[in-house]
């Protein structure tokens, strides 16, 4: 089913509401006014973060991009703890989509990318669900969603582009058009996206939150500033000196963050930069189990609800010798 609004001219106070993740900067400004972030160490496990953090009908946020530096140990959380209801960004989504269709955690989808894993081929479980309508689909191109991040992250309550101008897109999205004040050309105006929830997975932070990503950054600095709560896994908690010894490199304040969570390998199998390589016969494996849905209910079970954390999932799938391999094909493609 598709939920778009797409129509030209003002947009009214219902039609406002009528797009999943809008926040007024005003009541984004009073959310963060009246809910402090935690000062100090903010370190706790995944399962503590999800059950205070992420609650039924939440929008979602998820960092990353396609299988890269996508936080894994949260995705299995969200879908171990049985969540419900949520609204997800797609924004080039892969396995975190795969992961969040299989616990049949989220009813709506804000879609650039999804289904797909890339060249690996097609989700045929993401696919049945998607096709069967029980997941009610908005478009976006991926500039328009790393756009709406960004306005919300500017404080404002849109940003005007000329992406998706003239497109099916468009018109199964919910922006609008403008007319700009200095040209008088028609521009598309999309609202800002501020998701309740997000989680981040980075190369390092410190207890307080400061993060620090190695290579492409993707939207994640306005994903962190743009949504409500953040919570962020790491590969590894280091002493706050150490971050403020090269201050440019923290993308992610800890103002920003309200949960972190070591998790060594919290992106397998997806790749995480300069660490790991994407498990590739695992993701394959996956493909194939789950174009039989009994088949695949199995290995759900055993991969995600029967694993207690994110480092029992590890070593139930090769554990630290895999990861080294994953490692050497990282370093040496």
């Amino acid at each position: 089913m598709l939920c778009g609004i797409g129509h030209d001219g003002a947009m009214t106070d219902q039609d406002h509401n009528a797009i999943p993740g809008f926040v007024r900067p005003e009541e984004l400004r009073a959310f963060h006014r009246d809910n402090r972030k935690p000062m100090g160490d903010k370190r706790c496990t995944a399962r503590e973060a999800v059950e205070r953090l992420v609650k039924d009908d939440d929008y979602l946020g998820i960092g990353g991009f396609g299988t890269n530096r996508i936080p894994t140990a949260i995705l299995h959380e969200i879908v171990r703890q049985r969540r419900k209801g949520l609204s997800f960004a797609g924004h080039t989504a892969t396995h975190d989509c795969q992961l969040l269709v299989a616990g049949e955690c989220i009813d709506h989808c804000d879609v650039a990318y999804v289904v797909g894993l890339e060249a690996r081929g097609l989700s045929a479980h993401a696919r049945r669900a998607f096709e069967s309508g029980r997941i009610t689909v908005t478009d976006w191109s991926n500039g328009a969603l790393a756009w709406r991040l960004r306005a919300a992250a500017m404080g404002v309550s849109f940003l005007p582009a000329r992406t998706m101008l003239g497109t099916d897109t468009f018109e199964r999205s919910a922006a609008t058009t403008i007319q700009c004040p200095f040209t008088g050309q028609t521009h598309a105006a999309l609202p800002a996206l501020s998701p309740d929830v997000s989680a981040i997975h980075v190369h390092r932070c410190d207890p307080l939150g400061n993060a620090q990503i190695d290579g492409i950054l993707i939207a994640d600095p306005d994903l962190a500033r743009a949504s409500k709560r953040v919570i962020l896994t790491c590969e590894e908690v280091v002493e706050t000196d150490r971050i403020r010894a090269e201050p440019w490199r923290t993308v992610i304040p800890g103002t920003c963050v309200d949960a972190v969570v070591e998790a060594p390998y919290g992106s397998y199998p997806g790749n995480m930069p300069g660490l790991y390589y994407s498990d590739e016969p695992y993701l394959a494996n996956w493909l194939e189990i789950e174009k039989g849905e009994a088949a695949f209910a199995r290995f759900i079970r055993e991969q995600v609800y029967d694993c207690a954390d994110h480092a029992a999932y590890i070593r139930l799938n090769g554990g630290e010798k895999r990861m080294r391999e994953l490692a050497d094909i990282e370093h040496n493609p």
